[in-house]
């Protein structure tokens, strides 16, 4: 079972983030806790922040204004890091989250962890992969986006359902097949089998990965579609082990 989050801590680069991804960030955090501190980022005299100042009434966002000092230098950035790094020597935060596309935070995000303390990210797929990596799980906005589908002049809000990958697609991502495959390697039995529980465990604390970016909402339903394994789920415990094909 995975373990709930007691404090989450979001910061927002809204220079970098879309507004209509919001709604699903604030609910995939509230599957591990409480988003009790949630604050926006940006220079909000900006005509291109306009579409924020809706979201951040209706999910309790906090504003934070920078304006930018000189031409070239993102002040943004440098007051988001000062934050969470004043909050994490003052509060007691069970995880932090970071929704921005920039790779600048991934110092911050490394000295979270130092202290280890889980940080979850937020941005869109063309996210520098280090920052992508630095993060205990990192998660494309695209696949949690609001879009609007235009009717006349008037645009409806609309949920994007995400592309889910096929078996196939997943069976030559290399990476993905890496990452699934020394997991269970790593948790195995002596008889080649893995409890599912310690796999996602063993994932959640050696990669980004998040079956949320193949189209799936739980690591289980991924196993099932790759077909790389062999599944046992215990008729009493409910719980799911797997087994390596090759080694059956």
């Amino acid at each position: 079972m995975t373990k709930k989050e007691d404090h989450i801590a979001l910061f927002i680069d809204c220079d970098n983030i879309s507004h209509r991804s919001i709604e699903g960030i604030i609910n995939e955090l509230s599957k591990y806790g409480i988003v009790n501190i949630r604050q926006a980022y940006g220079n909000w005299t900006k005509d291109n922040l306009k579409n924020w100042e809706d979201k951040l009434l209706e999910f309790a966002i906090k504003p934070i204004q920078q304006f930018d000092y000189s031409k070239n230098k993102n002040a943004t950035d440098i007051l988001m890091t000062i934050d969470a790094i004043d909050l994490l020597h003052t509060k007691d935060i069970d995880a932090f989250a970071f929704a921005t596309s920039d790779s600048d935070f991934t110092p911050v995000v490394m000295r979270v962890q130092a202290e280890g303390i889980k940080v979850f990210g937020f941005g869109e797929k063309k996210t520098p992969k280090p920052f992508m990596a630095a993060c205990s799980q990192f998660i494309f906005t695209e696949k949690l986006m609001k879009g609007y589908v235009g009717q006349g002049n008037e645009p409806i809000d609309v949920i994007q359902a995400p592309v889910r990958k096929s078996g196939k697609e997943m069976r030559q991502d290399t990476w993905l097949v890496n990452v699934l495959r020394t997991a269970v390697e790593q948790t195995m039995d002596e008889d080649g089998w893995a409890n599912l529980a310690s796999i996602g465990q063993y994932i959640n604390n050696s990669s980004s990965f998040s079956p949320i970016n193949y189209g799936y909402k739980k690591l289980s339903n991924l196993i099932d579609e790759i077909d790389l394994f062999d599944i046992y789920v215990d008729e009493d415990s409910k719980q799911m082990s797997i087994r390596d094909k090759r080694f059956s």
